[in-house]
């Protein structure tokens, strides 16, 4: 696979100001006013001012300038638009309106950490009272892991980026959705049929379970209505998740232990359908997680 990462994301929303506090509580660092960054991926996600909320564009990165190159003449020969200088490829997903820019970076090489201690039935890893309530570290997101919206035409957004740019299915929703990856992650990108482009959720990697719960208390402290949904354990992607929403709307995702696919390893994607796909068990979703509470304003630009 010539691509190895999601790099970065820019997000229109109304309130840059107002916004950027929420992703502050929420434990990224901002480097610049509307730009910030995780622990290990650096600058990930920009926000700039537009009338609505939407995901602006997508950053990607690949190892090599022949990479660049390979992807460049598979746009081409699909007819698909793009401006393509050596050291990038850009394009864009014309059925949401996203730019994507595809560019030579370095992969995240994070430092080997200890896995946080549990025990378990049978075993005992660990003695004493639990680290994960011995600490009141703030959540501080170690990487942007996956982003999530709907296009008007699934099947021409799907082949932007499969046939295009090189991703990898790995899961569907019954011919309405699919889980793409252009790194070792389950996922990096759902698209999703909708009747308008709606950006649903940016994720964010955290360390484990207790960080999950810190991180959604202190957001949810600082605002009751930040809270979504959570605390659960999705089925396809097998992650843990908490979903917050950012004052434009927007939900952002913690989450931890996302099932991972090594480049070489036998993967059969599954078509799955229901709730089933969605969660194995936590609360039962609220109907805005389906349809946004601002679709309508949406639809009508």
């Amino acid at each position: 696979m010539a691509l190895h990462r999601l790099a970065s994301v820019t997000v229109a929303v109304p309130d840059v100001a107002a916004t950027s506090i929420f992703y502050r509580d929420f434990g990224l660092t901002e480097t610049a006013p509307g730009v910030f960054a995780t622990a290990l991926g650096g600058e990930q996600l920009r926000l700039v001012a537009g009338a609505r909320r939407r995901l602006v564009g997508i950053a990607l990165a690949t190892d090599s300038p022949d990479d660049i190159d390979r992807i460049a003449a598979r746009l081409q020969h699909l007819g698909i638009a793009a401006q393509h200088n050596g050291a990038a490829v850009e394009s864009a997903d014309v059925a949401a309106g996203i730019a994507v820019r595809v560019s030579v970076l370095p992969r995240l090489q994070p430092a080997p950490e200890p896995r946080t201690p549990y025990n378990g039935p049978g075993r005992r890893d660990r003695s004493g009272r639990a680290p994960g309530i011995l600490t009141n570290a703030p959540a501080c997101p170690r990487r942007l892991g996956h982003v999530v919206y709907a296009t008007p035409d699934l099947a021409a957004s799907q082949r932007f980026y499969l046939d295009g740019l090189g991703f990898q299915v790995s899961d569907t929703i019954a011919g309405h959705a699919a889980f793409m990856r252009c790194s070792s992650d389950h996922h990096n990108l759902l698209v999703q049929q909708g009747p308008v482009h709606v950006l649903h959720h940016t994720a964010w990697e955290v360390g484990d379970i207790d960080e999950i719960g810190r991180g959604a208390r202190a957001v949810i402290a600082a605002d009751p209505e930040r809270h979504v949904w959570g605390f659960g354990r999705h089925h396809v992607g097998s992650n843990f998740f908490w979903y917050l929403r950012d004052p434009a709307g927007n939900f952002a995702e913690y989450y931890a232990d996302l099932d991972v696919i090594p480049e070489d390893a036998v993967w059969t994607p599954g078509d799955w359908e229901g709730l089933q796909a969605l969660y194995n068990w936590g609360p039962p979703p609220p109907p805005s997680f389906f349809v946004p509470d601002d679709l309508a304003a949406l639809m009508a630009g």
